[in-house]
């Protein structure tokens, strides 16, 4: 941790850490505070500003930390309070790299397979996929909880290793949203053995410029992989397929549209929340039943499927696994109400791509609705032609054969209005997520179909609370 082990007191390295935390609300009795400060934070590339650790180190101590990770310039801004424990501080330059390089160096002890999943979406679903599927095989799985993707969350989900190192393998989730390498830090702190890449989207172009930026911001997994690793590459996205120029390991693809390794025929959704196809991977192929709907999520699932067949996994096994997979919440988890409608809350995140893709997927298994109705929140990070880009997507939601489309805060006025214009006059806005949850209650139907999704700043899920507060699930 680049801490000066002379500066220790002797008692303090015969001491055994429980395990280590950074929120010193969640101290207990033998855990290493570590405090985290805003210069920390800064000189790792974390926008924003963030409580000063240090402050809180007395707090930790009177909860029963062992010892506190701290810079010096901090200890001495709170030396008045702070003196007392000073036999029990570890002093580093950088708390934050400190803090990842401990996980790296339990990563290093540990020493199995990490599996790393990145993308501009489909992120969490695919990682919960393929940490599913590899279970199925009687692997014991570690993955990140919630979506513990960045410099802190990925060394906090790491370090559980620090307490149980009976893991088999890792499997990773690995997010950016700024130019600042962060996809290339996180591989120094456990490089993947493979490395899945799932699509290129104009996400975060707020910060990184362009979409080529983000494909080279995404092939920096690639790139960081291990030097005999395997590539897991979605041939559906080109920026994606373009990333094996730079593997210097061995390659899987996976598809629909494109000549694949790992493919999925005859695709049909049976009703939201059952879709069914045919898996095909070298060596073998398999009928599956998926709970996840739409397309989109057949891709997430040949991205498992991929990894499973490069663990050695037959079709049939992987067919096995799919099956007994359960919706992540908020990320396309359908809810079947004993009024007669349906609800796919989809409200985790959302960008241009994924909402027009969600709404495509409505559309395949909304045949028999009365009415489709579409809540979008507004989409986030999305640079300069933010507004712009809501109108673009306003104009081809109007025809995309919904009926309804409410728009939910901000530059979702900008989607509806276009929206309006071009033909759906059933469109709406909402300031905020509870204005359009009280107004949809009022206005559901038996046979309605909803989809509600949403950035995450926009609280979409209070819509669905709304919904569940006031109706009941189908218990059939």
């Amino acid at each position: 941790m680049e801490a000066d082990a002379s500066r220790l007191n002797p008692a303090l390295l015969g001491e055994e850490a429980r395990s280590f935390i950074i929120d010193s609300r969640e101290v207990q009795a033998g855990n290493v505070f570590f405090a985290l400060s805003q210069p920390d934070f800064q000189n790792n590339c974390f926008n924003g500003d963030f409580a000063d650790g240090a402050k809180y180190a007395v707090s930790a101590f009177e909860k029963g930390a062992v010892a506190c990770v701290i810079r010096p310039d901090k200890y001495e801004e709170y030396r008045a309070e702070l003196g007392k424990y000073s036999d029990k501080l570890i002093f580093v330059p950088d708390t934050i790299r400190a803090f990842q390089k401990l996980a790296h160096g339990v990563y290093l002890e540990w020493n199995k397979p990490v599996v790393a999943v990145t993308g501009s979406a489909g992120k969490t679903t695919a990682k919960e996929l393929t940490a599913h599927v590899l279970a199925s095989s009687g692997r014991k799985v570690l993955r990140n909880l919630k979506n513990y993707n960045n410099g802190l969350g990925l060394p906090i989900t790491v370090l559980n290793l620090a307490q149980d190192a009976s893991y088999d393998v890792a499997v990773l989730e690995m997010g950016m949203s700024t130019p600042n390498n962060e996809i290339a830090r996180l591989c120094r702190i456990t490089p993947p053995d493979i490395a899945v890449e799932l699509n290129v989207l104009p996400v975060h172009v707020e910060h990184l410029g362009s979409i080529e930026n983000v494909a080279k911001a995404k092939a920096e997994l690639v790139e960081g992989m291990k030097p005999n690793g395997t590539a897991v590459l979605n041939a559906d996205d080109r920026r994606v397929l373009a990333m094996r120029e730079l593997v210097k390991g061995s390659t899987v693809t996976y598809g629909i549209e494109q000549k694949a390794d790992v493919t999925a025929t005859d695709i049909v959704m049976t009703r939201f929340g059952e879709m069914r196809f045919t898996l095909s991977i070298p060596g073998g192929t398999a009928d599956v039943i998926f709970s996840l709907s739409g397309k989109h999520n057949v891709l997430n699932a040949l991205a498992a499927s991929a990894v499973g067949y490069s663990f050695g996994m037959s079709a049939r096994e992987i067919a096995d696994a799919l099956k007994t997979i359960a919706p992540p919440p908020q990320r396309g988890e359908v809810l079947h109400f004993a009024e007669g409608f349906t609800v796919i809350n989809d409200s985790y995140n959302s960008n241009p791509s994924a909402l027009l893709s969600m709404v495509k997927t409505l559309n395949e298994g909304g045949a028999n609705a009365k009415r489709k109705i579409v809540v979008a929140g507004e989409m986030l990070e999305l640079g300069a032609r933010e507004k712009e880009i809501h109108r673009e997507t306003g104009e081809k939601l109007a025809s995309a054969g919904i009926d309804c489309l409410i728009g939910v805060r901000g530059l979702a006025r900008e989607m509806v209005e276009s929206a309006q214009n071009a033909g759906l006059r059933d469109s709406k806005f909402a300031g905020s997520s509870d204005e359009a949850g009280e107004f949809l209650i009022n206005e559901i139907k038996s046979g309605d179909l909803i989809l509600v999704k949403g950035s995450r700043g926009v609280r979409t899920e209070k819509v669905v609370e709304k919904i569940l507060e006031r109706f009941e699930i189908s218990e059939q």
